[in-house]
């Protein structure tokens, strides 16, 4: 499947436009002291089963973009990243970073410590996730014994990612790569689920992606938003159940309610949101930024 839904990136001055996908726009800055490197926005687009939605969530690019800056800071001292500024055009600014550009790791570095999602699919069908074999009896929300590294397939945009198991990695990226992807997506989940605890939120899983530096292992594109991460409130959580959760699940909901009168059987796409669920969705974004870094947006 191909998402065919996704505007034409704007047209930025001093930058050639490279890609885009269901969020982000990505270019290439070919004038001034960054040229050479990449500029990467984010937009206030929202994708749900596929589709790329007609309906914006204000101020969300933004959001996202300061969030993963305050991650990425919490987390230096373990890994570098590829952030070089924030002194971006003006026509983005605020929800942009120039960052470096990486010969990125075909994976997608899940990391669990909770049971819930494709994970939980993939337990109730054979008891294990990616191949790590899990206690029985656990239910959607079980916290895990300790936090599993569940990786998965990078899949061509509008397509699903495929969970995969760890020797399907060594396979991939050899065997020092996967053991160095592995270990750094545990001891950052590790760090940020701590941190996210501390604030009242439980970091459910996360993912993160990896590129190479010279030689050295960096983490890039955006880490540890609402978007790339399964937040829930800590005082809600309530194994057995669907957990309320910091992201686009109020959109979810709606889209499938009879309220929006949307077949998801049709192959179209869902209607334009009412303005309700627009403000409870953004709401949540801010409450999560607000909830983990302190500070008011």
């Amino acid at each position: 499947m191909t998402l065919a839904n996704i505007p034409a990136a704007p047209v930025i001055p001093g930058a050639r436009h490279v890609h885009s996908g269901k969020v982000r726009d990505l270019y290439e800055l070919t004038e001034g002291p960054h040229a050479g490197k990449l500029l990467m926005v984010a937009s206030d687009r929202l994708s749900i089963f596929d589709f790329v939605l007609e309906t914006t969530i204000p101020d969300k690019g933004e959001i996202l973009t300061r969030t993963s800056l305050w991650w990425f800071d919490q987390l230096k001292d373990l890994v570098p990243h590829h952030i070089v500024s924030t002194d971006v055009p003006a026509e983005v600014a605020g929800r942009a970073v120039i960052c470096d550009n990486l010969a990125m790791y075909p994976v997608e570095c899940v990391a669990r410590g909770y049971l819930t999602g494709s994970g939980l699919l993939d337990y109730n069908a054979s008891g294990e996730v990616c191949g790590i074999a899990l206690p029985p009896g656990l239910v959607d929300g079980s916290r895990l014994p300790a936090p599993i590294f569940t990786p998965a397939t990078k899949a061509d945009l509008g397509d699903h990612d495929e969970n995969v198991s760890y020797d399907a990695v060594v396979t991939t990226v050899g065997p020092e790569i996967a053991a160095q992807l592995r270990d750094l997506t545990l001891a950052v989940y590790g760090r940020a689920e701590q941190i996210a605890r501390e604030r009242g939120i439980i970091l459910a899983d996360t993912k993160f992606e990896f590129g190479d530096r010279g030689g050295e292992m960096v983490l890039a594109d955006e880490v540890l938003t609402p978007d790339s991460s399964r937040y829930w409130p800590a005082d809600q959580w309530e194994p057995g159940r669907t957990q309320p959760s910091y992201d686009k699940q109020i959109v979810r909901n709606w889209a499938l309610s009879a309220e929006s009168g949307w077949d998801k059987a049709s192959g179209e796409a869902p209607p334009p949101l009412p303005q309700e669920v627009i403000d409870r969705t953004r709401s949540r974004y801010v409450e999560a930024y607000e909830l983990l870094t302190g500070e008011t947006f």
